[in-house]
């Protein structure tokens, strides 16, 4: 099928032409006023710091008083933060696979955790970069199956050997059984501690770019690198040092009368799958307070990689943005990780610098995706990508802030422990969720928000009558923007999840609830 074929040959014989316009890319207007060409032709160097599980609210730079994020902040002082930026599916692998793919999770197959892309040739934004002049280089994990690098040379020694199954499944409609195991096991690694999984992996990550930065030459060939962390995913354990300073002064989430009962029947069973129906009000507190504190340390660990690269050769020349691949419930809507289309769990961080070319301090309040960064990077590398990519380039948008912009975003979620795949659209003010039909017994179900006025989603307008027509309006653009009706989607995904890859020998796929 057409997902499956590389980047045709015109495309790779383009990008090569793409890459010798760059220059004419700095001649855009900044802020109103003609910007200064870039002091270099060579186009940029770009490093991507991509963390994993991090709530764009446990951030300086993003309003928090309480959380101490010194090198996300000055990354945000010197460059642009976009404050509605999402996430395209509020789960580890299907987040990073649109990533590599530049499209939404449902026109690849990219359901779950247990999923990789169509081809192990599938046309990625590394191969894409290459074709470009790049190397495509990571460092880290980006979840991707043992088998697959989808165009990425690693650095660092090898930390993606996932095995992958394609297999998953649904939880009946009617299904009240709450799984504690799960919960009793996540919880249980809510302490402090000098070492974890996450944090021996994350300081391997930190390691690996140092030592490329410290050895690559300005004059060498342009670089994509993507620095991979795990931190503050769970395990949350995080020193004693990080976590001291956030003791006692984390409250706890807000929760209405009647709101956790009010909510979809997906969320139910969120909740009933990580066993999350009943949670000790002191260990809540504990965990809240240790994901502070595992924050704290990443964002320690993303100075040390800004330290280096402003001492290595490459630093003027350099683009770096951060992100995430999804944030974190926190306890939030009486929900833990991930998963739901809440603000905790769908919206991310997105900060871009370069001084060379964008004045420092600035903010844009418009809604934006990781399928628009993607576009985003080709641009700057002087890319051609493939005509069915999703997404639009913030280039145009950080030059000049009037700019036109699509003010759009969509996410999806088609992973484990709920009853129906469910899809979300934010434009402007509002969010629309859709939740397919369980079953013939269960209809869609269906949240709509405005964030202008109920910042914390408490209050679901998709109930009031005369939010119809919006309704209607929302999900019709919802369609159009995902090229298919959600209801379609999730048949092909349950016929997806339960065929599998037959893999046979090759591994019989990472746990659904693995990360």
């Amino acid at each position: 099928m057409n997902e499956r074929k590389g980047i045709r040959r015109r495309e790779f014989l383009k990008a090569a032409a793409a890459g010798a316009a760059w220059a004419t890319l700095g001649r855009r207007l900044h802020a109103g006023e003609p910007a200064p060409p870039p002091k270099t032709p060579r186009r940029p160097n770009i490093l991507v710091i991509m963390s994993d599980e991090h709530n764009a609210r446990v951030t300086g730079c993003y309003g928090n008083r309480t959380i101490r994020t010194p090198h996300l902040d000055s990354l945000a002082a010197d460059g642009i933060a976009f404050e509605c930026a999402y996430t395209n599916s509020p789960l580890c692998v299907p987040a990073r696979l649109a990533f590599t793919a530049g499209k939404y999770i449902s026109r690849t197959g990219a359901w779950n955790n247990a999923c990789w892309l169509p081809s192990l040739e599938y046309p990625s934004i590394a191969r894409t970069m290459t074709a470009a002049g790049y190397d495509a280089l990571l460092c880290g994990k980006m979840h991707y199956d043992r088998t697959c690098r989808y165009g990425f040379t690693e650095l660092g020694g090898n930390m993606n050997n996932g095995q992958m199954s394609g297999r998953g499944g649904r939880r009946r409609a009617d299904d009240t059984s709450a799984n504690t195991k799960t919960r009793d096991s996540r919880f249980a690694d809510f302490h402090t501690g000098e070492s974890s999984s996450v944090m021996k992996h994350d300081r391997r990550v930190t390691a690996g770019v140092l030592d490329f930065l410290a050895k690559r030459g300005a004059t060498e060939k342009p670089f994509f690198l993507v620095a991979g962390y795990l931190a503050p995913h769970f395990p949350l354990i995080v020193p004693e040092a990080y976590y001291a300073p956030y003791k006692g002064k984390i409250p706890m989430p807000e929760l209405p009368a009647g709101h956790v009962e009010s909510q979809p029947l997906n969320y139910q069973h969120l909740r009933r799958g990580f066993g999350v129906v009943e949670t000790d009000p002191a260990l809540v507190r504990k965990g809240r307070e240790l994901y502070y504190g595992l924050t704290q340390w990443v964002d320690a660990q993303v100075g040390e990689v800004l330290a280096a690269l402003r001492k290595s050769a490459v630093a003027e020349n350099t683009i770096v943005i951060y992100t995430t691949d999804h944030g974190e419930n926190m306890g939030e809507h009486a929900l833990w990780w991930k998963n739901c289309m809440y603000e905790h769990a769908a919206r991310v961080p997105l900060i871009v610098r370069w001084p060379q070319r964008w004045t420092s301090g600035q903010r844009r309040t418009g809604v934006c995706s990781l399928v628009d960064v993607v576009r985003t990077i080709a641009e700057l590398g002087g890319a051609s990508v493939p005509d069915d990519w999703n997404g639009q380039s913030l280039v145009g948008w950080m030059d000049n802030p009037r700019t036109a912009w699509h003010d759009l975003a969509v996410s999806e979620y088609y992973a484990h422990n709920i009853a129906s795949g469910y899809a979300m659209l934010r434009t402007g003010s509002f969010k629309y969720v859709y939740h397919t039909p369980a079953d013939d017994r269960h209809p869609p179900a269906r949240e709509l928000y405005d964030l202008a006025t109920d910042a914390n989603e408490f209050t679901n307008l998709a109930r009031q009558p005369d939010q119809k027509a919006r309704i209607e309006t929302l999900h019709a653009a919802l369609i159009k923007e995902l090229g298919r009706d959600p209801d379609e989607t999730e048949q092909r995904c349950r016929a997806d999840l339960a065929r599998g890859y037959g893999r046979g020998g090759r591994g019989a796929g990472a746990g659904a609830e693995d990360t």
